[in-house]
């Protein structure tokens, strides 16, 4: 969701409570100045963990790939 703000209308919000805002709710806002500008603030997306994948790597393996190349 995004929300378009003029400064105006952010001018008595603490920096605090516009970026708590953002954070709780998820969404992007655009502020707006009166000389055209703009400036976008949006939470970041937190990553998911990797996944943890069964298997081995076997003994020697870097030792093979080198010596194959050699030949």
């Amino acid at each position: 969701m995004q929300t378009t703000l003029s400064l105006a209308q952010l001018k008595h919000k603490s920096l605090e409570e516009i970026l708590q805002s953002v954070l709780n709710s998820q969404q992007v806002i655009t502020v707006q100045f009166p000389n055209g500008a703009e400036i976008i603030i949006q939470p970041k997306s937190k990553l998911k963990p990797l996944p943890i994948l069964k298997g081995y790597i076997p003994e020697g393996w870097k030792e093979a790939i080198y010596s194959e190349s050699e030949k």
